[in-house]
Order: C-alpha cells, then sequence, then structure tokens
C-alpha cells in the first residue's frame, strides 16, 4: 500500500497490506485516564447563558432528527455560530458513541482484541504529543480507553470549549472537532469490523446504523474528516447512503 502522509504510516516491514494510522498530536493536552472504558460517561452540560444557547441548538438538532430528514439536520441552523454548532454536535457524537461502545465494552478485551484494528487491513496506534510521544501499539479496549478519556477532557477544558459568555472559541476549534471526529470514526470502526454480530444480538444494530449514518452526514456536509479516514467503512457508508438516494 502507498498511502503515506503525516498521520497514516504503511506497515512495510512484511508483506502484509494492513495500513496503520498514527494519531497525529496537534492537540497536546495532559489529562488522566479512567480505570476502565465503562467509567467514561456522557459529559454534563453546566447551565448559564452560553450553555442555553448550546442547549437551544441541541434540541433544535433533535427535533430535526425526529423529522428523519439528516440531510437537514445536519446543516447549520439560520442565524446561528458555525463554533456552537460544531461544539454541541462534537459532544452528542461523543456521547452517542461512549454508549454505543458500552453495549460492546464488556466483549472487547485484550483477549478478543489484542490491536485497535478494523478488521485485517487498518491498525490504528495511540499517540496523544504528551503521555504517548511516539506511536503507541495497544488493544482495543486500551485505545479506547485513552481516546474517550483524551476527547472528554478537552470537552470540559473551557478553553476549547468555552462556557463563558462572551468567550470566544480558540481559532483552531474546527481543526480540534476535526481531529475529535476523525479518531471517534475509528471507534465505530471497530464496532462495526469486531462487534456488530454481538451489537445485532443485542438489537442494538439499528441504533448504531442510524447514530452512524448521521455521524457521516455531518462530517461530509463541513468536510471535517477525509475521505481516507472513512475508507475503513466505505462499503458500510455506501449502503447507508443509498438509502436516502
Amino acid at each position: 500500500m502507498n498511502h503515506v502522509d503525516y498521520d497514516v504510516k504503511d506497515d512495510t516491514s512484511n508483506t502484509s497490506d494492513k495500513q496503520k494510522k498514527t494519531d497525529d498530536c496537534d492537540t497536546n493536552i495532559d489529562y488522566k485516564s479512567p480505570s476502565g472504558i465503562q467509567n467514561v460517561k456522557p459529559v454534563k452540560k453546566t447551565q448559564n447563558h452560553q450553555q442555553e444557547k448550546r442547549t437551544k441548538l441541541h434540541d433544535t438538532r433533535q427535533e430535526t432528527l425526529g423529522a428523519g430528514n439528516l440531510k437537514e439536520a445536519v446543516r447549520l441552523p439560520k442565524g446561528e455560530d458555525f463554533n456552537e454548532w460544531l461544539a454541541v454536535n462534537c459532544v452528542d457524537f461523543f456521547n452517542e458513541i461512549s454508549l454505543l461502545y458500552g453495549c460492546v465494552s464488556e466483549y472487547c478485551t485484550e483477549k478478543s482484541c489484542p490491536m485497535m484494528s478494523a478488521g485485517q487491513k487498518y491498525e490504528y496506534l495511540w499517540m496523544d504529543g504528551v503521555k504517548y510521544t511516539k506511536p503507541h501499539k495497544c488493544s482495543a479496549p486500551e485505545y479506547i480507553d485513552l481516546l474517550m478519556s483524551w476527547v472528554e477532557y478537552q470537552i470540559n477544558d473551557s478553553n476549547i470549549f468555552p462556557v463563558d459568555d462572551g468567550k470566544p472559541f480558540p481559532e483552531n476549534f474546527r481543526n480540534v472537532v476535526a481531529t475529535i471526529l476523525k479518531r471517534l470514526f475509528r471507534v465505530y470502526a471497530h464496532i462495526y469490523y469486531h462487534h456488530i454480530d454481538k451489537m445485532t444480538q443485542l438489537v442494538c444494530h439499528v441504533h448504531l446504523n442510524s447514530c452512524f449514518k448521521h455521524f457521516v452526514y455531518f462530517v461530509k456536509q463541513f468536510q471535517l474528516v477525509d475521505e481516507k479516514e472513512l475508507a475503513p467503512l466505505a462499503n458500510t457508508i455506501k449502503v447507508l447512503m443509498n438509502k436516502d438516494a
């Protein structure tokens, strides 16, 4: 495989075509990882005027989703701030994926999933620029634990996701959200490749498809995740999108 860039590196040590993806470290933060993914809970939202605006945007998002029109649901509501829309959706996507993974987390173990992968072709290595300054090969549950902790820390950092009235978003906020969503996609990819049977058995697959479809519409609408990053689930995306054609 010849596709190489800053965030994607080929495994040229053997003849396998497995693609190793190392996490870029454009957001260097120090954080503490919880003892396990089961401890990651949906982010709680503090209430003030700034947060009230986000709550209204969240309600608008949910109302539009309830109408069943995903294309319309992801569009920036007229007159609303783009960064606020990114913030609301980023938090909601994080909460959704946390809950979805929670359905199968007890079946995703170091023994069953010794590497963070999406099938035999894609393997993800963790790097955060702080504790892990070099690509770290780890099991899927460890990777997802590190990832969820990393995301949660940023969402709770008011310098990145401001909650005080008048406090601006950082200039690179779109890039921060893009990186978060790119990495959250990898949890979807792992679930679809390695735990879809269990999700189906638990009757969670319909909700999984719905949440993922919404996620894809959103990242495509605002060009937040490159197609090369979505490649592991290209066929799944095609099938889901064709249902709306």
